[in-house]
């Protein structure tokens, strides 16, 4: 299966699910004394990758994808849900985690099961673009 997502021109191996992707808007926002809602639009819309899964990754497939992330920050290519086409947002990473699956003989582990982490937009206004092209 073609990869969906990118870190840094790197390609992910294709998540379990596919991508799930979140996009909120920032809203400034109170209600009046008749309890009406007012308020305006901040800034731009903001994405987050929800739930990234990955099964069976080697010990090797699963270090890469943390360190491509391990600079806290970093550019993140995938489908955008809004606009079509494809979007690159500046990102950073939230709590990684995954289940050792097969223990060596020498005490490293060879597979690991349920890798998952969870791509956040940083918000800033100019590290997002969108193209057609992947």
């Amino acid at each position: 299966m073609a990869s969906s997502i990118s870190v840094n021109g790197i390609w992910l191996p294709s998540p379990v699910r596919g991508l799930e992707v979140i996009v909120s808007s920032a809203v400034d926002n109170g209600r009046n004394s008749l309890g009406e809602l007012i308020g305006e639009r901040v800034g731009r819309d903001n994405y987050k990758i929800n739930n990234l899964e990955w099964r069976g990754l080697t010990r090797a497939e699963w270090s890469g994808i943390l360190e491509l992330i391990s600079g806290f920050t970093f550019m993140c290519k995938f489908p955008d849900p809004v606009y079509g086409g494809w979007v690159e947002v500046g990102m950073y990473c939230g709590d990684r985690s995954a289940q050792p699956y097969w223990l060596e003989g020498d005490g490293n582990f060879r597979w690991y099961e349920s890798c998952k982490v969870n791509f956040i937009d940083r918000g800033i206004v100019d590290q997002i673009s969108w193209s057609s092209e992947k």
